[in-house]
């Protein structure tokens, strides 16, 4: 669960741990029916569809590794493939609209989506370069997943993200899952999946209209996530009885070319924001974020790099991000439990 939660499998590095790790076929097949009954056994709404694509992705393509070939190989032809079916899908494009698009976009991206996913977006952008258009939002309910997935175009800056993740978060959904991709004409395509309080997909009527809105309130500075999320908080009592002591690691043998960052702290509406907007302040740029909760407990991991697009190996860096962060959680936490505090009086 570690891995298809918390990483990226289409990372070389972090795919090839697992399989080193887990040596055989016949015992990814055992481990896969452990995992499985393990998180079915915390409690209700644990266990959802979301989760079970996620387990899927690594199952699938875990055996194809062991099954032979290499890596470099491997990944050569998915690439391959999926541009393939990439093209399958805008079979109305010329061939010189679609070999356009393609030299917008890197190797990671076409394996980062599904087929039909990479469609969806590629007439996304499309459509908002043909009109101009400096931001677009676009939602799609994956009813085999059960998720919302949203979509946002626009032009990259430092702090986007950050932002995103608290407009989002100020609409009541729960980001399950993001990733951020960077195209080479300077426009950034983020995505985040989206979940209610009960796992199941983020819907509401106008659902696209209402995060246009407010996703560009927060980007003009009309609404601050930090005030507008602290105004919503509720804290119930058994959330306030459990206890999740913030833990932040770092790990630069995850990936052959990001740190990952590993975030703990008690699960509550914008905390991918708050972690997000720590990261960001400390000028780090966001290749991706994997959100998982088990009950009252979050785990955050962000695939980062420094403002010169490296590891970040320094030692003290390293420090200033766990402190950063953990100064994140807890001062969120004085606060939650301040304002709790004043309404019982």
């Amino acid at each position: 669960s570690t891995t298809a939660f918390q990483r990226d499998i289409n990372d070389p590095e972090a795919i090839q741990a697992f399989v080193d790790v887990v040596q055989s076929p016949e015992r990814l097949r055992l481990l896969l029916l452990l995992t499985v009954s393990d998180i079915r056994a915390v409690g209700p709404n644990i266990w959802n569809a979301w989760k079970a694509s996620l387990l899927r992705a690594l199952y699938l393509h875990t055996e194809e590794i062991m099954s032979g070939g290499l890596m470099t190989q491997m990944t050569e032809a998915r690439v391959a493939a999926a541009l393939k079916d990439l093209r399958a899908g805008l079979s109305d494009w010329t061939d010189g609209a679609f070999d356009a698009f393609i030299d917008r976009g890197v190797a990671a991206y076409w394996l980062a989506y599904p087929a039909k996913m990479l469609v969806r977006q590629a007439r996304l952008m499309s459509a908002a370069d043909e009109t101009k258009t400096p931001l677009t939002v676009h939602s799609y309910v994956d009813v085999a997943r059960d998720v919302t997935e949203v979509t946002i175009y626009a032009g990259d800056h430092p702090g986007l993200f950050s932002r995103l993740s608290g407009a989002l978060s100020l609409s009541g959904a729960n980001i399950v899952d993001a990733k951020i991709s960077t195209m080479k004409n300077g426009m950034v395509l983020d995505t985040f999946w989206l979940q209610d309080a009960n796992g199941k997909a983020f819907e509401k009527p106008d659902l696209t209209e209402r995060l246009l809105k407010r996703i560009k309130q927060t980007l003009a500075g009309d609404i601050l996530p930090t005030q507008e999320l602290a105004r919503q908080t509720n804290l119930s009592r058994r959330t306030r009885v459990f206890k999740v002591a913030p833990r932040v690691l770092t790990d630069n043998g995850a990936s052959h070319h990001f740190t990952v960052i590993e975030v703990n702290g008690r699960d509550r509406p914008g905390l991918l924001y708050d972690v997000t907007r720590g990261l960001s302040g400390l000028s780090l740029q966001i290749a991706s974020a994997h959100v998982t909760t088990y009950g009252e407990r979050a785990v955050d991991v962000f695939y980062v790099k420094d403002i010169f697009g490296m590891k970040i190996e320094h030692e003290t860096k390293q420090k200033q991000i766990r402190e950063t962060l953990i100064a994140a959680i807890e001062g969120w936490e004085t606060r939650a439990e301040a304002a709790v505090a004043a309404a019982g009086k």
